[in-house]
């Protein structure tokens, strides 16, 4: 089968792809850990998944040179935060702040790629999309990095998310469960790896609910 090389920017030295999935009561957030430099590998152990709170992970794709930058400004934030509020940031709390943190720097931005992914202050899993300059959206699931456009096609024939413009408004969780959502995740991983020269190697896969943070790990192809 014969792979593509994507239309990806050559001062991208990650490829790649993260896909997020929000649940009734959980949150799927996974990566692959290739990391590359258009046809030089890296390092094939390389996580992409931070995270932010005790409830907010994020999973970024792009220049990781600001993507460590991004995370460090993100962790300096939240730390002040504490202090002020003697309390965790919540998901869709932390969702506003990368929003702000992103859209500061509009006019040269950081070159990254996020899905935020946690549980809201109902239990609930939320998922949240953005461009590179702040603008986000909070869906039931979605997809960044050089796989994407092979994911997020086949995320919209299993999960036919609603439109955020139907009224009335529709819970954008998906329907799910937490084991249906993981064997999703595996899949489209290891259907984009089939065509992708950016996404491969492994796959790490971090779950939120209620009981706290759980991760697990997949080969992928190595080639």
């Amino acid at each position: 089968m014969t792979k593509q090389h994507a239309n990806w920017s050559p001062y991208d030295n990650n490829g790649g792809s993260c896909v997020a999935i929000a649940g009734s009561d959980y949150c799927v957030i996974a990566a692959d850990t290739r990391l590359s430099t258009g046809y030089n590998i890296l390092t094939r152990d390389y996580s992409k998944i931070s995270q932010l709170a005790e409830k907010s992970v994020m999973a970024s794709s792009g220049f990781q040179a600001d993507v460590k930058a991004l995370q460090k400004q993100l962790s300096a934030r939240h730390l002040i935060y504490q202090h002020q509020h003697n309390k965790q940031m919540s998901c869709p709390a932390m969702a506003q702040l990368l929003s702000n943190t992103l859209y500061y720097k509009r006019f040269f931005p950081y070159y990254a790629f996020n899905v935020l992914g946690g549980l809201d202050n109902e239990g609930k899993g939320c998922v949240f999309t953005y461009d590179a300059v702040g603008s986000y959206e909070r869906v039931g699931y979605s997809s960044q990095g050089s796989g994407s456009t092979l994911i997020m096609p086949f995320l919209d024939n299993q999960l036919k998310s609603p439109s955020p413009l139907l009224l009335p408004a529709q819970d954008a969780v998906t329907p799910l469960s937490e084991a249906e959502a993981i064997a999703l995740v595996k899949t489209v991983f290891a259907s984009a790896t089939e065509r992708d020269i950016y996404t491969g190697d492994k796959l790490e896969i971090v779950t939120l609910n209620a009981s706290g943070i759980h991760r697990e790990y997949m080969d992928l192809r190595k080639d």
